[in-house]
């Protein structure tokens, strides 16, 4: 870049993604050969730390925190499109529904929901809320599928732009063109990059062979009674002690199957065999209470194994949250057996890496059988976890319908995203969907505002909200009575139904006691959403102010110091001091890059006639022998598909929204395409 230092770097450091019991570092700097992409700014914000320096380097290693953001643009509450397929599993009615109603910013959650804390005036115990929510139904009531009678895109008519969170800004100078992003989910598929710098690919659906595993037998030798029974056994969901399963067809093959298939489908129970009246018995009990349905039964587990079964996940229209809570039910056992190194994103089509504790490659493999928009494979036995963080990055491929750029705009825009790059803004899913960003309710917890916490996270509001959760809000606007308002969540996992439980339970006057039932990474969500609206509007200031090259103030709190006083002043917040008296709301700091440069670009403009088309293949496409699509020279529309890679923790559609110089919010594409959620 012309008038640029050769050997200048600089960084920002914002407490982004550093957990509450890590310390903010200096980055760690060795050399390393000078890439153009090392060359644009980093900016410096380090909440409480005020330090003044600049450091002159050819390269950098930098550490980041274990928290890994992927690129997630759900935000939605998306129709699905297809129902999960039951008639081969042996899943219970009660286990169908799923919950998804956490924050719509759910491209944060790191992993299951960590053991809650609360603050002073009582103790809570996750334990205590899964045994309380155990009656509730999983799923929605009739009441609550029912149609709304305003669309979805005049409910997003309330919803963010990306001015709202402080994206305002372009680096490239080329002409910007209109184009749709994710019409239909296919539209956006990601694949994991792994630490090993492998692509991530379900390319292989065979079990491996090993002769400890049970036949396959196992799921089909009992009846769905008997499945039933033994699943409310498991779940102490009534007085029964034990189930007796009669024999039929008494042999000891028979038997051992039906051993087997008990402890292999319901841990945490154990057999034996009875002799009752002439008749042979297998008899099921519990072995070692509730806590066997977290940690598996070590003695079943072939020592010569590695305890971890790794496997690619394929997933279409669920995030990886709701991908896990939908095989744990299925396989009967606790999500937190189930690692991972990062989220993905629901709306799309995404391919990960998972690991599962003590859970055979044959009854993960069963579950294609009874599962649609899911598919496992490319499995193998490893002796440990998968760790968030891990991973390299993703490569996505994107597919823009309807585009209008001519051929020479759409050559320009590409070549300026694989030179010069990207801001590295933090999309817009961070921020929710209706018309109370979750930023400002991470500014009140912030503040110690927690009277309007509770007011910002229940109050009614405009934009796109399931009926039931409509309900809710209208009842405690009314009544201000939390037991009234949760009688009207029929799933009340949600956050709005894990605070309105723990107001009922400590009381209006202890309310930092009641927002602590919330699982401990989904607050924190708050705490992000706030730390990247800041993010957002300095890095717009600071590019507004001296573009892209390198000024004092980049590395440290400096020059732009004043500029994040100002805001932080105008928000009752304190720069020199972002101690929170519960720890998990202190803000320690960490690097975070202004630019990025995507890797592996590469793109191409094809036509077409029906906008329903796959415009690419899927790894599953592929498995099943699918010919790729053919594009005729000329079409109804055109589209631009594109590939590339990021590293963690960058969005996706930021790149796209450097390449089409417009809007991504949801505001904006459902005024494009108002068929958005089909």
């Amino acid at each position: 870049m012309p008038g640029r230092p050769s050997r200048w770097l600089l960084r920002v450091a914002f407490a982004a993604h550093l957990r509450p019991d890590q310390s903010a570092g200096y980055v760690a700097v060795r050399p390393t050969p000078r890439s153009r992409s090392q060359a644009l700014g980093f900016l410096k914000c380090f909440l409480g730390v005020l330090k003044m320096e600049m450091t002159e380097m050819t390269g950098v290693s930098l550490k980041r925190g274990a928290l890994v953001v992927e690129d997630n643009d759900s935000g939605v509450p998306a129709e699905e499109t297809k129902k999960q397929k039951l008639s081969e599993c042996s899943l219970t009615k009660g286990q169908v529904g799923l919950q998804n109603d956490f924050l719509s910013i759910s491209e944060d959650v790191p992993g299951p929901p960590d053991t809650v804390s609360t603050g002073k005036g009582g103790k809570n115990s996750e334990a205590q809320l899964e045994d309380e929510e155990e009656e509730e139904e999983d799923g929605l009531s009739e009441e609550c599928e029912e149609e709304e009678s305003e669309s979805f895109a005049d409910m997003m008519k309330h919803g963010l732009t990306e001015a709202d969170v402080g994206i305002t800004k372009f680096v490239s100078s080329h002409q910007g063109f209109s184009g749709i992003l994710k019409e239909r989910y296919s539209d956006f598929v990601v694949h994991e990059i792994g630490k090993d710098g492998r692509i991530s690919h379900l390319n292989d659906l065979s079990i491996p062979v090993d002769e400890e595993d049970p036949s396959e037998d196992i799921f089909t030798v009992l009846t769905a009674e008997e499945k039933q029974r033994l699943e409310e056994l498991q779940l102490f969901k009534n007085k029964e002690t034990s189930v007796a399963i009669e024999v039929i067809e008494d042999t000891k093959e028979k038997r051992t199957v039906i051993h087997q298939a008990i402890k292999s489908l319901f841990p945490g129970l154990e057999t034996k065999t009875e002799d009752r009246e002439g008749k042979k018995y297998i008899v099921a009990y519990h072995a070692a209470g509730k806590k066997a349905l977290a940690n598996p039964r070590k003695h079943s587990w072939p020592k010569s194994r590695g305890s971890y079964c790794h496997f690619v996940l394929y997933k279409e229209n669920k995030d990886t949250m709701d991908a896990i809570n939908v095989l744990s039910r299925y396989l009967r056992v606790k999500p937190n057996i189930f690692s991972y190194m990062g989220t993905k994103d629901k709306r799309a089509i995404t391919v990960q890496e998972i690991a599962v504790l003590k859970i055979t490659a044959q009854r993960l493999a069963h579950l294609n059988k009874c599962l649609m928009n899911f598919k496992l494979g490319n499995f193998s036995y490893q002796k440990n976890p998968l760790k968030l963080g891990e991973l390299q990055g993703n490569h996505f491929t994107v597919v823009l319908r309807n585009i209008t750029g001519t051929d020479d705009q759409v050559q320009q825009a590409m070549n300026s995203l694989r030179e010069i790059g990207f801001i590295n803004y933090y999309g817009m899913q961070r921020f929710g969907t209706t018309a109370v960003p979750t930023y400002q309710v991470g500014r009140a917890i912030l503040q110690n505002s927690w009277t309007e916490v509770m007011d910002l996270i229940l109050k009614p509001r405009s934009g796109a909200e399931k009926g039931y959760l409509v309900k809710c809000r209208e009842e405690w606007a009314k009544t201000k009575d939390p037991a009234a308002a949760l009688r009207k969540l029929p799933v009340k996992r949600c956050v709005e139904g894990q605070l309105l439980r723990g107001l009922s339970k400590y009381g209006m006057k202890n309310i930092v006691s009641a927002f602590g039932i919330i699982p401990r990474n989904n607050r924190l969500m708050y705490i992000h959403s706030y730390q990247s609206y800041v993010w957002n509007n300095m890095v717009s200031k600071r590019i507004e102010d001296y573009g892209l090259k390198p000024v004092p103030g980049d590395l440290v709190l400096k020059g732009v110091q004043e500029a994040y006083r100002e805001m932080l002043t105008a928000d009752n917040l304190d720069i020199d001091n972002m101690r929170h008296k519960i720890r998990d709301y202190s803000l320690s700091g960490a690097y975070r890059k202004i630019i990025i440069r995507p890797q592996n670009v590469s793109w191409e403009v094809v036509a077409y006639d029906d906008p329903k088309i796959p415009l690419f293949n899927t790894d599953v496409d592929n498995l099943e022998g699918k010919p790729p699509p053919v594009f005729a020279s000329e079409g109804k529309y055109r589209a631009l598909k594109m590939d590339f890679s990021l590293p963690p923790s960058t969005y996706a559609t930021m790149a796209i929204r450097e390449v089409l110089k417009m809007d991504t919010s949801i505001k904006n594409q459902t005024q494009l395409n108002t068929t958005w959620l089909r």
